[in-house]
């Protein structure tokens, strides 16, 4: 249960450190990044939008951009005839010049009625009171507007771009007003009076699209730098265009050439965009009905934040089998179901969620990590109690640290020890004072053990059982386990002066080996397992170390049979063992020689 409170209260702590980022759009400027790649993709050119371009060869042909005579407009729009639906000028046309060409200008787009100009709003930040009585810099404040001179015979629009902190253009107004101006006259911007004009001279129903708090809407790029198909001004002037090719179509005049300074950063790609294939794009996006405005901040925080928890909490409760490609797939979904909102109209944050989900999987993989090495550490330190270092080495070098049931047939050696005389001289001393020799000897046995590469299977009471050849093989066993014997023996005789001058007591060993297959391993229930031998070997080695006198080491004949040729011996005899009909041949072991 506590287990569940912990997961449960760690996934609130991490949904609301979501949700204040989000809230606070603490990464706004890597999430437009990300939702450039994700929302910005092609998806094919409308060719009712056409492009006429005053292109380097035009510049070559009619000279420096701002010197020609407006007759070459009205020229243009003379050849085009009324076969375009809309002519749009992306160009800026204030200020009287040749009044020939001016005036050629104004009849021609007076006698068309499908010609739209391009006006311009003047800005200067200004402190602007709400109507709630706060203020604020508006950075957007109208200050003035310059009108071409065609104003009073064709439609004009504003054709200023508001790009972003990151100097990338990804949004557009479809209009503007200011109190100061005209008595709040409503301006619209350049696509959407072209825009509103197709519709009613085609007969197409306009589309609205929704609008932002401040009045824009995103631009839904079709197509990138180039993909727009132009056609160079000059031609289209010279008559080597057919014009019926614009038939229906909105037909937009603009500045294709490095030089003319109409370039813009555009989403989703290295290269600048001429000003003309934007209003293309944001033209396009309106006939599509692809203008999508940011989701509102309270419910796409909470949208994202909900989706990082879920991946937190998913990470934190299942292993990573399962935690990996659920965080996966729920990050291809989640990203799937943000670009079909977003062609629906409504475009999300994608950062917080995408990124949450990452760090919240990471979060939990390193838990898991740690975990791990806190739990190899665990059994490690639990086998070094046990076995010697070099198979901890080999155990962990395995990387296996599950204790299962289960067992094997294995030749192995059996060492048993004992303390002789421990009993009646407890009864004699303190506990502390017990505890103290027992420990001592005890210590004395395990480090010998440990020493010759034996498994120290259990403690019973003051004796000990050892194993040699399990878990893993172990070469020379046998005389490891002799040799393990008789070094107890010896350690016990070097430290039996010391608690005879400090208690007046001393103690030394009995101890017996054997030799031959016994079962070994985890032996128990799932919750209470010891790894062990069991068997007649083992039952033998027991009855060898039980018939042994202090400071005696009693093998049997099969282990002399192993060891013969090492050790110094002296035979004992039979002796019975319990429950079968035949005993055991003892021997007496003296010294071994290496």
């Amino acid at each position: 249960m506590k287990k569940k409170i912990y997961a449960a209260a760690e996934t609130l702590i991490f949904f609301l450190l979501v949700f204040l980022l989000a809230f606070g759009d603490v990464f706004y400027s890597f999430d437009n990044m990300l939702r450039d790649r994700l929302y910005q993709t092609p998806r094919g050119i409308n060719n009712k939008i056409k492009i006429i371009a005053i292109d380097d060869k035009t510049l070559e042909s009619l000279g420096t951009f701002g010197t020609w005579s407006r007759q070459t407009y009205a020229d243009l729009i003379n050849v085009l005839g009324e076969y375009p639906a809309v002519t749009a000028l992306d160009i800026m046309i204030f200020g009287e010049m040749d009044e020939a060409g001016d005036n050629a200008l104004i009849n021609a787009c007076k006698e068309k009625g499908n010609v739209v100009a391009g006006s311009y709003i003047n800005y200067s930040p200004a402190f602007v009171t709400d109507e709630r009585g706060r203020q604020y810099i508006d950075y957007f404040h109208i200050d003035s507007v310059s009108e071409p001179i065609i104003a009073d015979v064709s439609e004009t629009g504003f054709v200023n771009a508001a790009t972003d902190e990151d100097g990338i253009l990804r949004s557009a107004f479809m209009s503007q007003s200011s109190p100061e101006i005209n008595g709040g006259e409503v301006y619209k911007s350049f696509s959407s009076v072209i825009y509103s004009l197709y519709c009613e001279r085609t007969g197409a129903s306009e589309y609205v699209p929704k609008l932002d708090g401040n009045g824009r809407f995103w631009i839904n790029y079709a197509g990138r730098p180039g993909d727009y198909e132009y056609i160079s001004y000059i031609d289209v002037l010279n008559g080597n265009v057919d014009p019926r090719i614009f038939t229906d179509c909105i037909v937009l005049v603009g500045a294709y050439a490095a030089g003319m300074q109409d370039q813009y950063s555009v989403p989703a790609s290295s290269s600048q965009m001429y000003g003309v294939e934007i209003h293309a794009n944001i033209l396009q996006g309106l006939m599509d009905e692809k203008s999508p405005v940011p989701a509102g901040r309270w419910y796409a925080s909470i949208v994202s934040a909900a989706a990082a928890a879920l991946i937190y909490f998913i990470s934190r409760q299942y292993k990573l089998k399962v935690s990996t490609p659920v965080t996966f797939i729920g990050m291809m979904l989640l990203a799937a179901v943000f670009m079909l909102v977003n062609s629906m109209g409504t475009a999300y944050p994608v950062i917080y969620s995408l990124l949450f989900m990452v760090v919240g999987y990471l979060i939990n993989l390193v838990r898991k990590y740690v975990y791990e090495a806190l739990e190899k550490k665990r059994v490690t330190d639990a086998f070094r109690k046990y076995v010697a270092p070099q198979v901890v080495d080999e155990i962990t070098s395995k990387g296996n640290y599950t204790i299962k049931l289960g067992g094997e047939n294995r030749h192995i050696a059996v060492l048993f020890v004992d303390i002789r005389g421990f009993t009646p001289m407890s009864e004699s001393l303190e506990p502390e004072q017990v505890v103290d020799i027992l420990n001592s000897y005890l210590n004395l046995t395990t480090n010998a053990i440990f020493k010759n590469g034996g498994t120290l299977d259990k403690f019973i009471g003051d004796a000990a059982m050892a194993v040699f050849n399990a878990p893993f093989d172990l070469d020379d066993y046998v005389f490891r386990a002799v040799k393990t014997a008789l070094d107890i023996v010896n350690g016990g005789n070097e430290i039996e002066s010391k608690f005879l001058e400090k208690y007046g007591k001393s103690v030394s060993f009995g101890v017996g080996v054997n030799c031959g297959n016994a079962v070994v391993g985890n032996i128990g229930c799932n919750f209470r397992m010891d790894y062990t031998a069991i068997g007649d070997t083992v039952n033998t080695a027991a009855r060898l170390e039980s018939n042994a006198k202090r400071g005696q080491v009693l093998i049997s004949e099969y282990v002399y049979e192993q060891v013969k040729d090492r050790v110094e011996v002296e035979p004992i005899g039979e002796i019975p063992l319990k429950g079968k009909s035949k005993g055991v041949f003892c021997i007496f072991f003296k010294e071994y020689y290496r």
